[in-house]
C-alpha cells in the first residue's frame, strides 16, 4: 500500500501513483504602511494541496475502474482521511480535481496506457463523517 484515501488504496492492483507534489501555505495578510514596506501579520495555515501522478497499464497493473472510483468518491463531495503506508495520517482532504490521459488503445477502444492526476485539497479534519456499519437484523 502505497497511500489510502478512506478506503481506496492506491496500490500496483488499484493505482499506483509516481509522483507525489505537495504545496502548503500560511497566510501572512498585508497592510499599507506610509515610506516603508507593507506591515505583514501572520493569521494562520492556509492551503495544504496534494497532487498525485501516476500511470495505469490495466493489462500489467492497475485497474481502470480505480478512476471511476475516484470519481465517484469525488461525486459525493465528501472528505476523506488521507493515510501513507508507514502509517502517517495526513488529515482530511477532499478531491479536487482528476486529469486523465488515455493513450495506446486497443481496437475497442480500451486504452492500454492511461496517465492521472488527483489534486487533493485539505480541509478541516470535522468534515470527515464517520462510517457506520448497518445494523445487523435482529430476527436472524
Amino acid at each position: 500500500m502505497l497511500m489510502s484515501l478512506d478506503q481506496f488504496v492506491f496500490g500496483l492492483d488499484t493505482a499506483a501513483y509516481q509522483e507525489l507534489q505537495r504545496r502548503t501555505s500560511w497566510k501572512h495578510p498585508t497592510t499599507s504602511r506610509v515610506g516603508g514596506r507593507n506591515a505583514r501579520q501572520y493569521t494562520g495555515q492556509g492551503d495544504d494541496t496534494i497532487t498525485l501522478s501516476g500511470m495505469l497499464a490495466p493489462d500489467q497493473f492497475g485497474k481502470l475502474e480505480s478512476l471511476t472510483e475516484l470519481r465517484k468518491m469525488a461525486d459525493a463531495g465528501d472528505a476523506y482521511v488521507l493515510v501513507d503506508g508507514a502509517g502517517r495520517v495526513y488529515g482530511a482532504f477532499i478531491i479536487e480535481g482528476m486529469n486523465e490521459g488515455q493513450t495506446l488503445h486497443m481496437k475497442d477502444g480500451t486504452p492500454r496506457r492511461i496517465e492521472f492526476s488527483i489534486d487533493l485539497a485539505r480541509v478541516d479534519d470535522g468534515l470527515v463523517k464517520t462510517r457506520t456499519e448497518p445494523k445487523k437484523d435482529e430476527t436472524q
